[in-house]
């Protein structure tokens, strides 16, 4: 099973922009690596960490899709020569600084050269719990 944080940066990054503090960078890109899983168990993601255990790759977002008033659904797709041959087992969305803001373990989904692989996460707000008080 997939495992997804929000990145400590990504929600300090949000709570300024709601403060009027800084302005709120938008979603720019993937990240994609293979460092999230070992000996068959994937590694749950550290939300104090704003990296990937083994970040090979960068790209920028394909679009995105608001799915509802608490989703969008950002995609990207790797070209047929990009990472092949890899194990991708970690991906996550950065912003316009660069910063990782969200990131997702996941078991190992191989390359090959030969092929387009389209991958999808969906930047999700839950309406319950959102405030502590």
């Amino acid at each position: 099973m997939s495992k997804s944080i929000v990145t400590t940066i990504g929600i300090r990054k949000m709570l300024e922009a709601r403060a009027g503090i800084a302005p709120l960078p938008c979603i720019t890109g993937f990240a994609f690596g293979d460092g999230a899983v070992s000996d068959g168990i994937i590694r749950m993601p550290d939300p104090d960490e704003p990296y990937l255990r083994n970040e090979l790759y960068r790209q920028k977002i394909d679009g995105f899709q608001i799915m509802s008033d608490t989703c969008i659904r950002y995609t990207c797709t790797l070209a047929k020569g990009t990472l092949k041959g890899i194990q991708i087992n970690e991906m996550a969305l950065y912003d316009a600084d660069g910063d990782l803001v969200a990131i997702k373990s996941f078991m190992d989904k191989g390359k090959d050269e030969d092929i387009e692989m389209a991958f999808e996460i969906d930047d999700i707000f839950y309406k319950e719990g959102s405030v502590d008080g």
